[in-house]
């Protein structure tokens, strides 16, 4: 475990590890958080975590779902503002499975982002102008690039258009979605995006990958897709909850979205926001339910075992792959 954080820490300024294994958690930092209060990451050191805030997202709509507030096939025009246009394909609408398992048929990047992004690949902070007129805007210029629900395509327009869709429904904010259907039920006290206040003083600095200083992003209205910030004691407690059989609204919720499932390869498969694989492709293998998260400056991953009851979660304030160490920490942990 401590040799994970440290091994982590020769390429990364700062990383902080957490290792669940039956009722067993434990949580080690190395390297540095940056910035003017620099110091050695801790459980309570709050990281950007990118995309593994899409598998908040998800779990905000299992949890509607499950109080009949949203359906997963409803279709994603009913839940926006009135008037906005929806592509569709063969006609086939896009619905909210759709969005949340990547098969809507949406390309990867907003309408125009693309060609921005090759025109200026280390621009900062690029999703700050995706404002919810500007996405529902391209969007009505978007033409879908299969059937949805046909094949599987990586989108960050398709779960941020989720998290903006279930926010209209509920008559709020995509943050104030997230602290209602996920933070409050499961007790997460530092997953936000706006740090302020004390959060303030607990942010990690983020490091692009020659560990040079990076620039925070925002992802204004494309927040469901990768805009949060998070603790990895905050992560442990999400984790425990993917984890539990128990009863209750959440614990639905929870095995609400590993019911859905649509296979990527023969031995890859995604379901409501989660990635899942065998961590070795033959009979018997280790289980990985997963997500990984890049910002900038920041690089996350989620991880757990349903059959084995293990976890794992790793933060770094470094925008360099983590997934090959979670990956084996994973594979090694025994209850």
């Amino acid at each position: 475990m401590q040799e994970t954080a440290d091994r982590l820490a020769v390429r990364h300024v700062g990383v902080v590890v957490v290792a669940l294994a039956g009722d067993a958690v434990e949580i080690r930092g190395a390297g540095r958080t940056g910035g003017d209060r620099d110091g050695e990451p801790d459980a309570g050191t709050i990281f950007e975590i990118g995309s593994v805030t899409k598998v908040f997202t998800s779990l905000a709509l299992a949890r509607m779902v499950a109080a009949e507030t949203a359906g997963l096939d409803e279709p994603l025009a009913a839940l926006l503002p009135e008037g906005a246009e929806v592509p569709s394909r063969n006609g086939t609408e896009i619905t909210l499975r759709h969005l949340a398992t990547h098969t809507s048929g949406l390309p990867r990047l907003p309408k125009g982002m693309l060609l921005r992004a090759l025109l200026r690949p280390s621009a900062p902070d690029p999703y700050a102008g995706c404002t919810a007129a500007s996405l529902l805007r391209g969007l009505a210029r978007t033409r879908l690039g299969a059937v949805p629900g046909r094949r599987f395509r990586y989108s960050n327009l398709g779960a941020g258009l989720l998290g903006l869709a279930l926010a209209h429904r509920a008559g709020t904010d995509y943050e104030t979605l997230i602290a209602r259907e996920v933070c409050a039920p499961l007790g997460l006290s530092d997953t936000v995006i706006t740090a302020d206040g004390d959060r303030a003083a607990r942010l990690a600095h983020g490091h692009d990958r020659r560990r040079r200083p990076a620039q925070a992003w925002h992802l204004a209205d494309l927040a469901g897709a990768g805009g949060l910030r998070s603790t990895a004691c905050d992560l442990a407690a999400f984790l425990r909850a993917q984890l539990d059989d128990g009863t209750g609204e959440t614990a639905e919720a929870v095995r609400l979205t590993r019911q859905t499932e649509h296979r990527i390869t023969p031995f890859s498969w995604i379901h409501l926001g989660w990635m899942g694989r065998r961590l070795h492709p033959r009979q018997g293998a280790r289980l990985a339910i997963w997500h990984n998260g890049m910002t900038g400056g920041f690089s996350s991953f989620l991880g757990f075992d349903p059959e084995r009851g293990t976890a794992v979660a790793v933060l770094s304030n470094t925008q360099r792959s983590v997934d090959r160490p979670a990956f084996d920490l994973l594979d090694s942990l025994e209850v």
